[in-house]
């Protein structure tokens, strides 16, 4: 038997595999150069790539520099100005405090550095390949420090050759650079692409301006902003308007101590607070700030730090859940849509108003329809997602408190149609398609889908009376006797509560047989087998014995079947009743899955439209 020395491995090797757990591909070069010159103080910083930065990466920056006795230790792993033991590590706001970065940068790598301080008269340029120092020479520079990383991996190729196209990898990189100017509002950010600029911010501050620059003038123009607290923590930041929904979560941003993470919890609790604004798998649009004192929050659970970890996570849910739910409430939801959008004139683009307190949190009907079914929900995610222990009866605590968590400390506008005082201002022009009503009010022509209201008022009106415990049943005769597979049976005692809480009354009937021998009372005359099969497939879904979203998703079903539909007839008191149903909704703005119930048109569209208005 053949037994193989221990040896020890070169510098060189030791050098590639530390490289190896810091150097992913292009982009994480990019990150760790760029967060080291946010930390030296720099107010403007450039970036540019060429084939996706696997051929040439260049990062310039006007910050302090690094003097010319620190330039070699720079490149020694484990070398950082930022912390000097393990107890730093707890109350770390810097960015680029990783020690083997530029170690591990020049182990891969040809790397040049071009710096100069503000005290010395000459800067230095300074040369390594492969961990080696090759030039150390005095240069004539600006304050500030350049890093230049050529051909990248180049003594690596099997790490080069999984590298994604060269596309791709520069899309990661403008990703990256994007968050970072998102973050960094202060500092002037330009990103440029095989010679074009593909990222200019300018630095002056206002986070709306940087939304601007990288989504466009849409988001720029339909973002609200929001600013709440809670015990250890507070939060600032924008969230979209319903309408800016997507089709993934790329569109929400979270920070945590200033640095760009990625969190299960707090995706999951925007996203309950836009349940009835959006459409379903649809997410929102936002841009959050969470400061955290530093005890409660650990953002080094992961190598690349975009993990992290928290206290307290069950109130922040609750705390964000409230305040994007408080914050959609109240304002008038009605989208202008111009008739022809070549020459629609839209608003300037203004700075987020300053915030004002707000008195505590009103609950609402359909929120606390949303805290009774979400509660199981709450609690099942901070069972998942956390590894700290959160007492049983902390939720309890949460909601009957009487000191509630902090309200949203924000500003909203208040617009007028649906409210009683312009209710006899109302001008009720006709229905067109047998669905949509025309009304006239100031100088709009509002337009209701009567489908859409007609299924948010029977939702709400369902939400309440289940919020009240006040669900009826109504008794069957004959019982109605539905057969279920082993498979639905099962999913059927894991959901049982949902049937409860909805009125039905299910009793086993011999073998596969159950017998219904009571629905809910306001079915509205919808086929109540259908309906008992319909949530039974739906429960196959359902991992858990969690009912609270399958509740939620049935009475949006149910109100959605009972509506009236379009291409129906509605006399003038009927549309009449609806208005005054809608106004004692808090969102009649959007149907229980999220399509508007009304949209506005102004006269002064009308009249462009017509040359009226040249």
């Amino acid at each position: 038997m053949v037994r193989n020395k221990i040896a020890l491995l070169s510098q060189e090797t030791i050098d590639q595999i530390a490289a190896g757990e810091v150097v992913e591909r292009p982009s994480s070069v990019v990150k760790e150069l760029v967060e080291n010159a946010i930390d030296s103080g720099a107010t403007a910083i450039t970036v540019e790539i060429k084939d996706g930065g696997t051929s040439f990466i260049r990062v310039s920056d006007n910050g302090c520099g690094i003097p010319k006795d620190q330039i070699p230790l720079a490149f020694l792993r484990h070398s950082t100005s930022k912390i000097r033991d393990a107890k730093d590590l707890l109350s770390i706001h810097s960015l680029g405090f990783r020690g083997e970065a530029l170690s591990s940068i020049s182990a891969v790598s040809r790397m040049e550095m071009i710096t100069k301080t503000e005290d010395e008269l000459t800067g230095y340029h300074y040369v390594i390949e492969g961990s080696r120092e090759t030039v150390f020479e005095e240069i004539g520079a600006p304050e500030g420090t350049t890093f230049l990383v050529h051909s990248l991996f180049f003594n690596t190729p099997a790490r080069k050759k999984f590298l994604k196209s060269n596309t791709t990898e520069g899309n990661y990189i403008q990703d990256m650079m994007e968050h970072l100017a998102i973050s960094h509002t202060e500092i002037a950010f330009s990103f440029i692409a095989n010679g074009k600029e593909k990222l200019h911010t300018v630095g002056n501050g206002d986070l709306r301006d940087v939304v601007y620059q990288i989504y466009g003038k849409e988001m720029a123009q339909a973002v609200l902003p929001i600013e709440f607290s809670g015990d250890g923590f507070s939060c600032h930041g924008l969230i979209g308007e319903p309408r800016l929904n997507r089709g993934n979560r790329n569109y929400e941003s979270f920070y945590v101590q200033g640095r760009y993470v990625k969190s299960s919890i707090l995706s999951k609790a925007i996203e309950t607070g836009y349940q009835g604004f959006v459409m379903q798998h649809q997410y929102p649009f936002c841009i959050l700030f969470f400061e955290f004192d530093d005890a409660q929050v650990d953002v080094n659970v992961h190598p690349s730090k975009m993990e992290v970890r928290f206290d307290h996570q069950q109130d922040v849910f609750v705390s964000l859940e409230r305040a994007v739910s408080y914050r959609l409430l109240n304002r008038e939801d009605i989208q202008d849509v111009p008739i022809d959008e070549e020459n629609s004139i839209e608003p300037e683009i203004e700075s987020p108003k300053p915030a004002v307190t707000f008195e505590p949190f009103l609950t609402k009907q359909v929120e606390a329809a949303k805290i009774d079914f979400q509660e199981n929900i709450r609690s099942k995610i901070m069972e998942e997602d956390t590894p700290i222990t959160i007492s049983s009866n902390t939720q309890k605590e949460n909601f009957e408190s009487e000191k509630p968590i902090n309200s949203p400390q924000i500003v909203y506008e208040q617009q007028t149609f649906l409210s009683e005082e312009s209710k006899p201002n109302f001008k009720i022009i006709g229905q067109v398609f047998d669905t949509y009503w025309i009304i006239e009010f100031q100088e709009k022509m509002y337009i209701i889908d009567q489908h859409a209201a007609h299924e948010k008022v029977l939702f709400e009106r369902t939400m309440h009376s289940l919020s009240e415990h006040r669900m009826t049943s109504q008794m069957v005769s004959p019982p109605i006797v539905v057969s279920l597979s082993a498979v639905e049976q099962e999913a059927y005692e894991r959901c049982r509560d949902a049937f409860l809480k909805l009125g039905f009354m299910i009793e086993p009937f011999g073998g596969k047989e159950y017998q219904i021998t009571a629905v809910p009372g306001n079915l509205f005359s919808i086929d109540s087998k259908a309906l008992f099969m319909d949530m039974i497939n739906q429960c196959l879904d359902y991992k858990s014995s969690d009912t609270s979203e399958l509740i939620l998703e049935r009475v949006a079903s149910m109100s959605c079947k009972a509506a009236v539909k379009g291409n129906s007839k509605l006399t003038y008191s009927e549309v009449e009743t609806l208005i005054e149903e809608l106004l004692t909704l808090d969102n009649p703005y959007h149907c229980p899955h999220g399509r508007p119930t009304i949209i506005a048109m102004t006269k002064y569209e009308l009249d462009k439209k017509f040359k009226r208005i040249v």
